[in-house]
């Protein structure tokens, strides 16, 4: 490998700002998916095999809907099977919880975060940055309990029972926040909510900071008390909101989604606050640009979120999927540390 992994502690300096590391940060190989390049799966698995990941990533089991794991039964998110024959719908309209008067019973027979297999997917330990990561953390574990048409509507119809379900899952995050820090040896903590479409958020800030800001508060203060950073996977437009992420003290925001917000405004406003975690451009650039065009994106992302203090680690905006090309994905790993090796410290 020419390019060996950093150590975790010039990871952790560039998301604190103390100092860049010896070349820029990159996080790409957990959005590359070789299972979805067919007859090419191979070539992207050695492909990968000769580029390094600067962070050392682990997924955490959390409970699905309505299955659970052998042995567990109350480790599922609702107390009750999926109905046979259930209607097929799209993701975002699967409605798991119809009624909030199945609130009760489903906090009564709520999952317990100490499930001893939390971990079970763990990668082992090295000397790079350690990360635990889960998906779906308020707003999307809400619309995908309860359907995305319900849930933008129960902020308005039935705020407390929003705010009963968002203190239930904030305590199990509480828990399992705990436990990497304890069980895994995390230096952070990432987890997802896309709040954002690709021209604005889903709901007003004013509805962010009653429904969202204090539990993700609860969440970065817990993290922080154990020495930890805390990452936020946030697809679309959220520039309304970042001011409040930084006043609760998030580390690190991905991706800064290419064509939602002015990535350059971005960058200046709040690239002293947070660590922006930059995901290249997935929707146009990588599946159709030529190789040429995916490096010198790669250079205007690094020219534009690198700064002196470090504050910058590189990666994929989403899933790099089969309709990329071979020649485009190597040129993305070879600039991005060819590059970043020039703006090192």
């Amino acid at each position: 490998m020419k390019y060996p992994p950093l150590p975790a502690q010039e990871v952790i300096d560039v998301i604190n700002g103390k100092q860049p590391a010896s070349r820029v940060p990159i996080f790409i190989h957990m959005w590359v998916h070789p299972d979805t390049f067919g007859d090419r799966e191979q070539a992207v698995i050695e492909m990968l095999k000769r580029y390094p990941s600067d962070v050392n990533e682990s997924y955490i089991r959390l409970p699905y809907n309505h299955e659970t794991p052998e042995g567990y039964p109350s480790y599922r998110w609702v107390n009750y099977d999926k109905p046979e024959g259930a209607e097929v719908t799209g993701l975002d309209e699967d409605i798991v919880i119809p009624d909030w008067s199945l609130l009760d019973g489903i906090l009564a027979d709520w999952p317990d975060p100490n499930y001893p297999d939390l971990f079970r997917w763990a990668n082992p330990p090295d000397e790079r940055y350690r990360l635990g990561q889960f998906w779906f953390c308020f707003f999307e574990r809400h619309w995908m309990l309860r359907g995305m048409t319900n849930a933008l509507m129960d902020y308005y119809t039935d705020p407390e029972s929003v705010h009963r379900l968002f203190r239930a899952v904030t305590d199990f995050y509480l828990v399992v926040i705990e436990r990497a820090a304890k069980e895994l040896g995390a230096h952070g903590i990432m987890t997802s909510d896309d709040i954002g479409t690709q021209t604005a958020p889903f709901f007003s800030v004013g509805i962010f900071r009653e429904f969202f800001k204090p539990y993700y508060k609860e969440l970065i203060d817990k993290a922080h008390s154990l020495g930890m950073h805390f990452w936020l996977h946030a697809c679309g437009n959220i520039e309304h909101f970042l001011p409040d992420f930084v006043e609760i003290g998030l580390d690190v925001i991905h991706p800064i989604q290419k064509h939602t917000m002015d990535e350059k405004k971005i960058a200046a406003t709040y690239g002293k606050d947070l660590c922006i975690w930059a995901g290249f451009d997935v929707q146009q650039v990588i599946p159709w640009g030529t190789p040429d065009e995916v490096r010198a994106e790669v250079r205007y992302m690094i020219d534009t979120y690198q700064r002196p203090e470090g504050k910058l680690i590189f990666t994929a905006g989403n899933g790099i999927n089969g309709d990329c090309a071979l020649a485009s994905l190597e040129a993305l790993f070879e600039e991005a540390l060819e590059y970043g090796s020039k703006v090192g410290k």
